[in-house]
């Protein structure tokens, strides 16, 4: 018999299985960090970007205006900075990009490539990055 919790969370989300039907349970975040730099707008944007960098292969340094989560799929991602010591994430973990911070990416091996999914949420009319000069 199901329980109580388990009939009402199936109420409300019909895809969802309870764990004492042999369903899976969700893994816990891979990234939970709180921020005030979030956007506040009447309209906003979730972009959802994939990419793939090739051994050795960085991006242009650039500035985001609204934070960008990184979540690494495959192999190691960088993120340098040009004021201070650079962050690693590997397969599995991700990272939240500071805003109004010069960066890139980088993918700093020379044998593994590197996939991730991007997230970023911002005006609609705002670009994703600002390339530094």
């Amino acid at each position: 018999m199901k329980s109580f919790a388990c009939a009402f969370a199936l109420s409300l989300l019909p895809g969802l299985a309870c764990a004492q039907e042999g369903a899976a349970r969700p893994n816990p975040p891979v990234l939970k960090e709180l921020s005030t730099e979030f956007p506040k707008d009447a309209q906003l944007e979730a972009r959802v970007l994939t990419a793939t960098l090739v051994p050795g292969m960085t991006s242009p340094w650039h500035t985001h205006a609204t934070p960008v989560v990184v979540y690494v799929v495959e192999g190691t991602f960088t993120l340098e900075f040009k004021d201070r010591e650079p962050v690693v994430r590997k397969a599995g973990e991700a990272l939240l990009e500071p805003i109004n911070v010069v960066l890139r990416a980088a993918n700093n091996s020379q044998t593994e490539t590197t996939k991730v999914v991007i997230f970023q949420v911002s005006s609609p009319n705002d670009p994703f990055m600002h390339p530094v000069h």
